[in-house]
C-alpha cells in the first residue's frame, strides 16, 4: 500500500466515523448543551473525537506493520499512551469522572511514553547541550501531562483545536523533510504527523464553524499527548527539533499557560470550567468562532511555522527561536485579555 492511499483511506474513515459518531450522539442525547461558560449558543453533539483516535491508531497500525520506517519504541508510545488518554477521555464524555483520577490516568500515560521513548534526550541550548539527567525525566512527564490538559482547555470554539493539530502537524511534516532523508530510514518521522493531520482534516469536515459536532475529551486529550510523544521523540532524532514543535504548539502553550498562570495568582480553582482564555475574549468581542478560528490558522502559517523552518536549517538557534515566536502570541494573549476575570 502507499502512503498516498493509505492518506486517503484515513481521511475518508475519519469523515464517515464522525458522520456516525454524530448520530450516536443525537440518539443517545450526548449533547454539549451551552450554559454560562460555554462559548456556544446551540446544544451540539459531543465526542467526535472518537473517529480521529480510530482513524490515527488504525493508520499507525498498519502503517508499523508494513514497515514504513516507524520505530516499534514510538508505536508502543502512541499506542498505549494514546488509547489510555482516548479512553480516560471517552469515560468522562459520557459521565463525569473525578479530576483526581484523571490526573492520575494522565500521569500514568505520560510515564508509559517515557518509558518506551527513553526519557527526555539532552537539549541543545544556545549551541550548547543540557542534560537534565532524572530530573528531564520528570519535567518530560509534567510537559505531556500539561500538554494534553492544554489541548483540552483549548478546544473551546469551532475549528480550533482541529486547526491547530493540522497545521502543527503539517509544520512538524515540513520540519522533517527538510532535515531528514526522504529515504524509508527517514519515512517514518514525517509520516506519523502526516497520519495525524489527515485523520484530523476528515473530523474538521465536521467540527468547522459551524460545528456539527465537538470533539470531546476524547479527541482532545488523545492530540495533546500524541503531539507530546512526538515532540520529545523528534529531538531524540535531532535536538533542535524539540524547539521546533515547541514553536509549532505555540499558539495554544501560549494563551492556556498565560491563563493558567493569572487564575492561580487569583485563587481560582483551576480544574473548573471558564471562559476567560483569549481565544474565547476574542470570539466573543467579534461575535463569531470563524474569525478567530482563521486568525490562529494565519498566525501559525504566516508566522510559527517559518520560524520553526528556520530552527530546522539551522538559520536560528532553537531556544532564541523559541523567544521570538512567542513574543507576539504573549503580546497578543495580553491584547485579548487571557486569563481576566470573566
Amino acid at each position: 500500500m502507499s502512503v498516498a492511499i493509505l492518506v486517503i483511506a484515513l481521511a475518508v474513515l475519519a469523515w464517515l466515523l464522525t458522520a456516525l459518531l454524530r448520530r450516536y450522539a443525537l440518539a443517545r442525547s450526548l449533547m454539549d448543551v451551552p450554559n454560562a461558560r460555554s462559548s456556544h449558543s446551540v446544544p451540539t453533539p459531543r465526542g467526535g473525537g472518537v473517529a480521529i483516535v480510530v482513524a490515527f491508531l488504525g493508520g499507525l497500525t498498519l502503517a508499523f506493520l508494513l514497515g514504513l520506517g516507524i520505530a516499534p519504541s514510538l508505536y508502543w508510545a502512541l499506542l498505549g499512551a494514546g488509547v489510555g488518554i482516548a479512553l480516560l477521555g471517552f469515560l468522562d464524555d459520557h459521565g463525569h469522572i473525578a479530576a483526581r483520577w484523571r490526573l492520575l490516568g494522565h500521569f500514568a500515560a505520560a510515564v508509559w511514553a517515557l518509558y518506551w521513548l527513553g526519557g527526555l534526550p539532552p537539549l541543545a541550548v544556545f549551541g550548547g547541550q543540557l542534560d537534565l539527567g532524572w530530573l528531564g525525566h520528570v519535567l518530560a512527564a509534567f510537559y505531556l501531562v500539561w500538554l494534553l490538559n492544554l489541548y483540552n482547555f483549548m478546544d473551546g470554539i469551532d475549528g480550533i483545536a482541529s486547526v491547530e493539530a493540522i497545521c502543527v502537524s503539517l509544520g512538524g511534516v515540513l520540519v522533517y523533510l527538510l532535515v531528514a532523508s526522504w529515504q524509508a530510514p527517514g519515512l517514518g518521522g514525517w509520516l506519523v504527523p502526516l497520519l495525524l493531520a489527515v485523520a484530523v482534516a476528515g473530523f474538521l469536515v465536521w467540527n468547522f464553524p459551524p460545528a456539527r459536532i465537538f470533539m470531546g475529551d476524547a479527541g482532545s486529550g488523545f492530540i495533546g499527548i500524541v503531539l507530546g510523544v512526538l515532540s520529545i521523540q523528534a529531538s531524540a532524532t535531532q535536538q533542535a527539533l524539540l524547539w521546533c514543535w515547541l514553536i509549532l504548539l505555540g499558539v495554544f502553550v501560549v494563551d492556556a499557560t498565560l491563563t493558567l498562570l493569572r487564575r492561580l495568582l487569583r485563587g481560582e480553582k483551576v480544574y473548573e470550567a471558564h471562559r476567560s482564555h483569549a481565544y474565547q475574549f476574542a470570539a466573543r468581542e467579534h461575535g463569531r468562532h470563524l474569525p478567530v478560528t482563521l486568525a490562529v490558522l494565519a498566525v501559525n502559517l504566516l508566522w510559527l511555522i517559518p520560524v520553526a523552518v528556520a530552527v530546522a536549517l539551522g538559520w536560528l538557534d532553537g531556544a532564541l527561536g523559541l523567544l521570538i515566536a512567542y513574543i507576539p502570541l504573549l503580546l497578543l494573549a495580553i491584547k485579548y485579555r487571557a486569563g481576566e476575570a470573566e
